[in-house]
C-alpha cells in the first residue's frame, strides 16, 4: 500500500498529447471511454446549450469510506439530484478573456489587497504589513531545488505580485498561446461573477463528484481502479518527485489543454487532473458525517457556514478534481471524492471551474 506524507490533506485523446512522444495506447483508452459512454435521456430543453453536456438525474453514494481516503471525504451516504447541464470542459482563457472584454471586469488578483478584510482572516492583533506587501497578486507554483518536509506549503507557493489570470506566473508571462488552457488564479468571486454573466451557476459539490464519475460508481478514478491502465496515462498529474522534479511523464510540466485527455463516461474533460474546480459550496470538513445522518438527501446544496477547524476565521469554498500538481506521495486528490476547503479570495496557478446550468 502507498504510504502518503504526513502532510495536511488541503485539501478525445488530443493530438497534441501523442505529438509528445507518448503512446498510442492512450488512443486506446479514449476510444474505449467513448466507446462506453453513458447514454442521457432527453433534456426538457429542445436544443442543449452550447458547449455543455446532460447530466441526467439520479440518485449515487456521495463520498467514500475507503480507509486510503483523507477524514473529510468520509463516510458515504446517498444523494438523488436532478438532471442538469453542465459544462463539457472546464473555463478556458479565451472564455474568461471574452467576460472580461465584454464587462471590464477586475478579477481579485488585479485588484490590491483589501487589509480591513484580509485581518479578519488573521489572529486578533495582527499587525498591518508593509504597503508593498497589499498589492494585487496571486499565488504561484515555485518548485524548490530538492526535497522539502511536505507539511510545509510555503516550500513551493510563493505569493508574486502582477501574478493575474492573464499573467499566471507573474510579470512576463502570458496566455498568448494558451487560450484553450482553462483559465486559473481567479477566486470564488470571479468564479461566481463569470457564473452569473453567462447564465449559469458553479455546481454544488454533490453535482460535481456525481457528473466527475462520468456513471461510474465505487472505483478510486472515475475510470476504474488502476491509476496508469497498461501503462497509460489518463490525466494530468505530477509525475517524479513532488514537488521538486517533475518529469513531465505525462506530457506537461504544468496546466494543459481542456482536451489534452481523454474524457469520462459522459464525454467531460478535465474531471480530474490539470485544475482543481471551484464549486458553489461552503467547506465543511464534516459535511458528509452531516449529511450522513439524514438518509437520503434529495439536491443538497451548500452549508450555511463554513467550518475548517485547521482555520476557523477564514470562509472558504470546496474545490474538487485535484491539478497537475497532485502526487500519489503528498495528497492524490484526482480522486472523484477528494475534497479541499480553500479561502474564496485566493486565486492560484491550479484551481479553475466551470459552470452548471438547470433544466428549465
Amino acid at each position: 500500500m502507498t504510504t502518503r506524507s504526513s502532510a495536511p490533506y488541503l485539501p478525445n485523446t488530443s493530438p497534441r498529447v501523442l505529438a509528445k512522444g507518448l503512446t498510442t495506447g492512450l488512443l486506446a483508452s479514449f476510444l474505449f471511454l467513448a466507446a462506453t459512454t453513458v447514454a442521457h435521456a432527453a433534456p426538457p430543453e429542445s436544443d442543449a446549450p452550447e458547449g455543455m453536456v446532460w447530466i441526467e438525474g439520479g440518485e449515487f453514494t456521495f463520498g467514500t469510506d475507503d480507509p486510503k481516503s483523507f477524514p473529510n471525504e468520509r463516510p458515504t451516504h446517498r444523494v438523488r439530484l436532478n438532471g442538469y447541464w453542465i459544462d463539457k470542459t472546464p473555463v478556458t482563457n479565451a472564455q474568461f478573456a471574452k467576460f472580461a472584454e465584454e464587462t471590464g471586469y477586475q478579477t481579485t488578483a488585479e485588484r490590491a489587497v483589501d487589509w480591513e478584510e484580509l485581518k479578519k482572516q488573521l489572529p486578533p492583533g495582527t499587525p498591518k504589513p508593509d504597503d508593498s506587501l497589499l498589492q494585487p497578486g496571486s499565488l504561484v507554483f515555485t518548485p524548490p531545488e530538492g526535497a522539502v518536509p511536505l507539511n510545509n506549503m510555503a516550500a513551493w507557493w510563493t505569493w508574486t505580485t502582477g501574478a493575474t489570470w492573464r499573467t499566471p506566473e507573474g510579470p512576463g508571462s502570458s496566455i498568448e498561446n494558451r487560450m484553450d488552457h482553462p483559465v486559473v488564479q481567479v477566486s470564488w468571486d470571479d468564479a461566481a461573477a463569470y457564473a452569473k454573466w453567462a447564465g449559469k451557476r458553479l455546481p454544488t459539490e454533490a453535482q460535481w463528484e456525481y457528473a466527475s464519475r462520468g456513471g461510474s460508481e465505487g472505483t478510486r478514478f472515475y475510470w476504474g481502479d488502476e491509476f496508469r491502465p497498461e501503462g497509460r496515462y489518463m490525466i494530468n498529474t505530477f509525475t517524479g518527485k513532488f514537488p521538486y522534479n517533475n518529469t513531465e511523464e505525462d506530457g506537461f510540466a504544468a496546466v494543459a489543454p481542456v482536451d489534452a485527455f481523454p474524457p469520462n463516461g459522459y464525454g467531460l474533460y478535465d474531471m480530474a487532473g490539470n485544475t482543481w474546480e471551484w464549486t458553489a459550496d461552503l467547506y465543511r470538513f464534516d459535511r458528509h458525517t452531516r449529511l450522513a445522518k439524514q438518509g437520503v438527501v434529495s439536491n443538497p446544496t451548500s452549508p450555511d457556514r463554513t467550518f475548517d477547524p485547521t482555520d476557523p476565521r477564514c470562509v472558504r469554498r470546496v474545490i474538487k478534481g485535484g491539478s497537475y500538481l497532485c502526487h500519489v506521495d503528498y495528497c492524490e486528490s484526482y480522486r472523484p471524492t477528494a475534497r479541499r476547503g480553500t479561502p474564496t479570495d485566493t486565486g492560484s496557478t491550479h484551481v479553475g471551474f466551470r459552470c452548471v446550468k438547470p433544466a428549465e
